[in-house]
């Protein structure tokens, strides 16, 4: 794919994704600090794991604080204005017809720095991406008020690192 070390985002979708993005307004968390946690088979439970291990210290400007019941298929950020669950199942919208052309409102597909999502806005204003073509689905919740775009960044290198393309 693309060698160079600059950020990209492929044009799959991109004037949606960057409308949805942009949407991304401007208000705090809920404060919540758990997360479900996701129960894959022990493959993709390992997966996890080692992207547990890569994860960065901070994304968007906020310091890692994981959500409970602690597990190493959750992570978060901000007091919970983003949180990771790795190891989700495929959600529904990523075989919806409408996605892939674009005629779906509240859900898009495109890229970040070579990982692909599925963003799908949530009913509290904020914003959930899962990872596509991975061998295991990576879930980022995104809080109103958050730069979606700066988080996907954030978290591509290490999602490239540990989970490796194909199909989950």
């Amino acid at each position: 794919m693309n060698s160079l070390r600059h950020r990209h985002i492929s044009v799959f979708g991109l004037p949606a994704l960057a409308l949805l993005i942009t949407a991304a307004g401007c208000s705090s968390a809920d404060g919540s600090r758990s997360a479900a946690v996701p129960s894959p088979d022990a493959t993709v439970a390992g997966l996890c794991r080692n992207l547990d291990k890569v994860l960065p210290a901070k994304v968007d400007g906020e310091r890692r604080e994981d959500p409970s019941p602690a597990s190493t298929l959750t992570a978060g950020w901000g007091d919970s204005a983003i949180i990771l669950r790795c190891g989700v199942v495929r959600p529904p919208k990523m075989s919806d017809p409408k996605v892939a052309a674009g005629k779906d409102k509240d859900a898009v597909a495109g890229g970040v720095n070579g990982v692909q999502w599925l963003m799908e806005k949530q009913d509290d204003g904020g914003y959930r991406f899962t990872t596509a073509l991975r061998r295991a689905y990576v879930e980022v919740s995104v809080a109103e008020g958050r730069d979606s775009s700066s988080v996907l960044i954030d978290l591509a290198a290490a999602i490239k690192k540990a989970i490796p393309e194909g199909i989950a």
